[in-house]
């Protein structure tokens, strides 16, 4: 199978290196904030929440790596999903901004609730597992972004226009499955134990 689509979408969303790096002030002003805000009560108890919900379900869990794999899979490509048809039209532009705002945010807070309250443990589970896998998602929806801005301004609801952000979609969702993938091999390898797998 010809996968030039691939570098076609990943091509054209570098392309306009303005939007991108609009979307990555997004991403780490996002960061920014989830840390700096931490400590208030309210958002403090949420991220506490996030992580002993990431810790419990996905990391120390004895549910099969391979249905986490598929959660963590579509949730993501809902994810996807919605930032490319964020691109349909102008006013929708704002959805990505505002998935990859709420997506930073939490993940600056969640960061600094492994490293500052769980200590040692929330520190391995933040290098090995968290950071890098939340931000080659993040990486892939920045990308998804910089597409759906470009096009928000001339997309004109024809055949050809559905045929390009399907493939942008496919595109991007194959991106995540790899990562995912990912995620779920170095699960096995240092949290589950090989039995997990299924």
């Amino acid at each position: 199978m010809d996968l030039f689509f691939i570098k076609d979408a990943f091509c054209r969303a570098v392309e306009k290196k303005i939007v991108l790096l609009i979307f990555g002030g997004v991403f780490l002003a996002g960061v920014v904030l989830g840390i700096c805000f931490v400590k208030t009560p309210a958002f403090y108890e949420f991220h506490l929440n996030n992580c002993d919900r990431y810790l419990t379900q996905i990391c120390y869990s004895d549910r099969s790596v391979f249905l986490i794999f598929l959660e963590r899979t579509a949730g993501c490509s809902l994810l996807l999903l919605l930032t490319l048809l964020g691109g349909v039209h102008i006013v929708g532009i704002a959805l990505p901004s505002a998935i990859l705002l709420y997506r930073s945010y939490t993940f600056g807070g969640q960061i600094a609730v492994l490293f500052g309250v769980y200590g040692f443990s929330g520190s391995i589970v933040a290098l090995v597992l968290y950071i890098p896998i939340h931000v080659l998602i993040d990486a892939v929806i920045v990308l998804a972004a910089s597409l759906s801005a470009c096009r928000a301004r001339c997309f004109c609801f024809t055949k050809r226009d559905f045929c390009e952000l399907g493939l942008d979609f496919l595109a991007f969702l194959l991106l995540i499955v790899a990562v995912c993938l990912l995620e779920m091999i170095l699960l096995l390898a240092v949290f589950h134990p090989l039995g997990n797998l299924f």
